[in-house]
């Protein structure tokens, strides 16, 4: 949908916003085999951005069907909140000089995350990001998280745009798959891995970083001026 006028843009938070994902990776194995079940990396990075209610049955198929998610998901938070009190956070390449022009040309700002709002608005503190955004809107908030695009469509109304008139910037496929179920404009800043075909067939731009995302409107979108 070249040339389709832009008046916000929402952004997915960890691993996209925030390098936290290599965080959740560790912390996903390390409280997994805590707790004796057989993680493997290639299962915590299936459930990126993607609800409990999904995400759950998907690790009792992929790990072991005894696999306790509630469980292992409790103490994957502690351990990583006590890592992140200890160390903090650190955002994305671009995200300060993405958030900025964006306000500079008047674009309202969103958040649409699986991460509850308390701690959501914690990290965005802790980089020094909270003060961008018109709306954080959560997982919590809806009945079915990403991939379904309730999130994103609830996203859109609290930070005051139509769908159709919002970028939704990504790094993992549920939250790709979200955006776009949504009707909005999916822009993929791969965090972990790289699309395939399919996901990439979702995606109206793929960018190396968030310094990007300015040079999309350069001609793939245009501003509402």
């Amino acid at each position: 949908m070249s040339g389709a006028v832009i008046r916000g843009v929402i952004f997915d938070l960890d691993g996209t916003l925030l390098d936290t994902e290599k965080l959740y990776l560790r912390f996903w194995l390390e409280a997994a085999h805590a707790l004796g079940y057989p993680m493997q990396p290639e299962h915590a990075l299936a459930i990126r951005a993607t609800a409990a209610q999904y995400a759950e049955p998907l690790l009792k198929r992929l790990v072991c069907p005894e696999f306790d998610y509630k469980a292992v998901r409790a103490l994957r938070r502690e351990r990583m909140e006590a890592y992140i009190d200890a160390h903090g956070i650190e955002p994305k390449p671009g995200m300060h000089e993405a958030l900025e022009w964006l306000r500079e040309h008047g674009l309202r700002i969103g958040l649409a995350t699986a991460t509850d709002e308390t701690r959501a608005r914690r990290y965005l503190r802790m980089v020094g990001a909270e003060a961008y955004f018109d709306a954080v809107t959560c997982a919590s908030m809806v009945n079915c998280g990403k991939p379904a695009p309730d999130i994103y469509l609830l996203a859109a109304r609290r930070t005051g745009v139509l769908p159709q008139e919002a970028l939704a910037v990504e790094d993992a496929p549920s939250g790709i798959r979200s955006a776009h179920a949504a009707g909005l404009h999916p822009v993929m800043v791969p965090d972990r891995d790289q699309p395939d075909a399919a996901l990439r067939a979702l995606c109206e731009a793929v960018v190396p970083s968030l310094f990007d995302v300015p040079s999309l409107f350069d001609g793939l979108f245009s501003l509402n001026l």
